[in-house]
């Protein structure tokens, strides 16, 4: 499995990004598939999950009614809509997967991409 993130840049708050997930190297149905995120200086934070299969989700708290998780079955993309972002927000975003249900622990997920930088601007 092989994961690529792509989408980060600099940002003004309160603008908006997409960020890509693009997967390859198997046949993803029963994966888990997510976001997280890691600031400088603090632990890797998760983002939001969602199932290959039948497209549940899952979000963090800090994120939930701005960011949008979704993915493209056939062109084995996920991505990320993050809105209204916020200072805070800044950080290297990583996708991951796992087989199985959703969580939002990393230590659980078993493949991870390169991340992608959001700087958001005050």
């Amino acid at each position: 499995v092989q994961l690529q993130a792509s989408g980060g840049g600099l940002v003004q708050a309160g603008g908006s990004l997409r960020l890509s997930c693009a997967a390859s190297g198997r046949t993803f149905s029963g994966y888990a598939m997510a976001w997280f995120r890691q600031a400088p200086g603090k632990e890797r934070e998760f983002v939001a999950a969602i199932m290959w299969s039948g497209g549940r989700t899952y979000y963090a708290d800090s994120v939930k009614g701005r960011f949008t998780i979704s993915r493209a079955n056939a062109e084995k993309m996920v991505y990320l809509q993050m809105n209204s972002l916020k200072p805070e927000d800044t950080a290297v975003y990583y996708c991951a997967a796992k087989i199985g249900y959703l969580t939002g622990e990393p230590q659980e997920y078993d493949y991870w991409g390169q991340g992608t930088l959001v700087t958001v601007s005050s």
